[in-house]
């Protein structure tokens, strides 16, 4: 029977003995060595440059975009988490997919296979990651490992699934258990991400699920939808990887080779790798930091930290702690129960009474708080809570834990939109903007909407919303805080601030990148629908991230307009007044209305402006001097063939014809043109 026949009758897991290559000790001195790349710490063994990290361990960092990549593979894979403590590392991997013209005729394909173990160091975790395929009558699986010619099968791990359809409406949301979608657990071993298909007759299918889909990726992070059977061939998914020494020795034959034993620091243990040859090192019990740098670990003041339970005095000591009872008071277990006086019998008697009081005070306490707590479960539920706490990125809090920002003193702004605050998160070192909205039972579905919005969006130049909370009558939206404010009150406050050509054309290249995203670059196209100055924030180094999703609508691929978009009336698209009907290009016509205001740096709403939206279309298409238009500031400058270009954009942007605007990525990339 062929090898691949027998693989389809039994999908059998076959073991093999992974070879294993020694890392030589690379030196732990890390100094001058860079201690991050973005936001992700760089700890030995992991370190960027030369002699800044142990062998197979080296990390490659692009310090233009702050995003670090595994070194020596054969495309990059971007790094989200590196943890000393677990021995793990979070990164992207891309899709396998192929597609078709007819039944069983493929037009094009990928295996997804990126080589980026070529050192030995990592596993695809088998505990955090599972196999997706998706499709119908697809059958996916995943083969790591090549055999040395020792095996019946080309490589030492498979395993899949199969998933059918028996029609456009076989599969659905959220059900990922063989129709449209199936998953499967991963054995520990695997050491590559490569995946493979059987071919099976399409024929039937072709209309709605043109292409079949493999993928290892964090059980935590991925849901299935129905839109995903045509999915983006350029995704890539969040995958968890082991991380081990894997010199080919265990922990007892590791010690005994002191020149290459990796955990160094005194107050560390040794312990074997649980997923694939070698070992990991792990602070002693009691202590914390780094075990594979000498001197990483250090004690734990246990006293400080409120996980280390103690109803008495407490007492740190070297790895551990101590908790003892005051003089003149006892307790049978002073770390969870607490001490007590000795109290003669008078006293007794009076703790007693006291003792009722606080029963009863308790009781109405109690009531009290379930009081509290069923209507602040009304607030949750009213504020769109049972559609919202769905999605799995956004963090819903608790009403206590942002009640310390919500202080006057905090407050950054204030309008008709509502109030906005900012402060610190318990326990973080990076500032959040808390979002007070104004909003009435009819607008609920607007702030779940804003929500869920904002949940499908990762982009640098998209303000990243952090979570919310529905406890409360008023919703509330935590988001990453912007520290420049918005474009409008860059633009047009008294203390407004200097503004040259090049930080402009950057403003204006970068936002339209943000809304191409939303246009053309995610699997459900989402639509702005309030595109102005005030809704674009400003970093420190001046980045813009789009802000304010209340009015977006998502849309399918059938779909090109949304009919409920209510936007600010002098952004707003007149071919949508006059029909109702709100398309990509309606937020084309609105990002052109910003390009004006930020060359020109007048209001176009402004009462001493005689309708300078009509005088800017009458000066480029009368051929007038464009430069009179052009703020002062930047006029001289720039060559008068950049303004007339962005006359040209923003013409085009504005045309009253709908179907003669241009493209969104086709606005951003012509504007980053200009700024190169």
């Amino acid at each position: 029977m062929p090898t691949r026949l027998m693989l389809l009758s039994c999908m059998l897991v076959a073991a093999a003995t992974v070879a294993s290559r020694t890392s030589t000790l690379e030196s732990k001195n890390t100094s001058g060595c860079p201690g991050s790349c973005g936001n992700i710490s760089m700890d030995y063994p992991f370190g960027i440059g030369t002699g800044c990290f142990r062998s197979g361990f080296e990390i490659i960092c692009d310090h233009a975009t702050g995003t670090p990549t595994l070194a020596g593979t054969t495309q990059p894979v971007p790094v989200n988490l590196l943890s000393i403590k677990t021995a793990e590392a979070r990164v992207m991997l891309p899709v396998a997919w192929e597609c078709f013209k007819s039944s069983k005729k493929i037009y094009a394909s990928s295996d997804g296979d990126v080589h980026f173990n070529r050192d030995d160091v990592y596993r695809i975790s088998n505990t955090h990651n599972h196999l997706i395929v998706i499709g119908c009558n697809t059958l996916g699986y995943t083969q790591s490992q090549r055999s040395e010619g020792n095996g019946y099968y080309s490589y030492a791990y498979y395993t899949g699934c199969m998933s059918f359809c028996n029609n456009s409406d076989s599969a659905v949301d959220g059900a990922c258990a063989g129709v449209g979608c199936c998953h499967v657990d991963i054995p520990p071993g695997l050491t590559n991400n490569n995946m493979a298909f059987e071919q099976y007759n399409h024929t039937s299918v072709l209309g709605f699920s043109p292409c079949d889909y493999a993928f290892l990726v964090d059980k935590d992070s991925y849901t299935f939808r129905t839109a995903d059977l045509k999915m983006d061939t350029n995704t890539m998914m969040p995958v968890w990887l082991d991380w081990a020494i894997r010199d080919n020795m265990s922990c007892d034959e590791a010690k005994k080779k002191a020149e290459s034993y990796a955990c160094v620091s005194t107050n560390s243990e040794c312990r074997d790798s649980s997923n694939g040859p070698g070992y990991v090192c792990n602070c002693s019990m009691g202590y914390q930091g780094n075990p594979y740098v000498a001197d990483g670990c250090t004690d734990i003041n246990e006293c400080e930290h409120k996980e280390y339970p103690c109803r008495g005095i407490c007492e740190n000591t070297s790895g551990a702690y101590e908790c003892k009872c005051p003089s003149g008071s006892h307790s049978a277990d002073p770390f969870n129960i607490p001490c007590n006086p000795s109290f003669p019998l008078a006293a007794k008697v009076v703790t007693g009474t006291i003792g009722g009081l606080f029963i009863i005070a308790i009781v109405v306490f109690i009531f009290l708080l379930g009081k509290e707590k069923r209507k602040m479960k009304e607030f949750f539920r009213k504020n769109g809570g049972p559609i919202i706490e769905k999605v799995n990125k956004i963090k819903l809090f608790r009403k206590e834990e942002l009640e310390p920002i919500l202080k006057t003193s905090n407050r950054i702004g204030q309008g008709g939109f509502g109030e906005v605050y900012m402060g610190y998160l318990r326990d973080e070192i990076q500032p959040v903007a808390v979002k007070k909205p104004k909003i009435d039972v009819k607008l609920a579905n607007q702030f779940a909407n804003e929500v869920i919005i904002q949940s499908r969006v990762l982009h640098k130049n998209i303000v990243n919303l952090i979570g919310c909370c529905l406890e409360v009558d008023v919703p509330i939206l935590v988001y990453e805080y912007v520290s420049n404010g918005s474009l409008d009150k860059v633009l047009h406050d008294n203390n407004r601030m200097p503004l040259d050509l090049d930080l402009r054309l950057q403003i204006a290249a970068q936002s339209a990148k943000g809304l191409a995203y939303m246009h053309s670059e995610i699997t459900t196209p989402i639509l702005h629908g309030d595109v102005k100055p005030a809704n674009i924030l400003l970093d420190e180094d001046f980045v813009p991230k789009i802000s304010d999703f209340g009015t977006s609508r998502m849309i399918t691929i059938e779909e090109n307009y949304a009919s409920t978009i209510v936007g600010n009336w002098g952004y707003m698209d007149p071919e949508y007044v006059q029909t109702g009907l709100y398309t990509s290009k309606s937020d084309v016509y609105s990002f052109g209305v910003v390009l004006l205001e930020l060359i020109t740096r007048k209001k176009v709403l402004d009462p001493d402006i005689n309708n300078l939206l009509g005088n800017s279309l009458d000066t480029y298409t009368k051929k007038k001097k464009v430069i009179e238009l052009v703020d002062p500031e930047i006029s001289a400058k720039g060559t008068i063939g950049i303004f007339h270009s962005l006359a040209e954009i923003i013409v085009q942007c504005l045309n009253l014809d709908v179907d003669l605007r241009p493209e969104m990525a086709d606005v951003a990339e012509r504007l980053q043109f200009l700024l190169k």
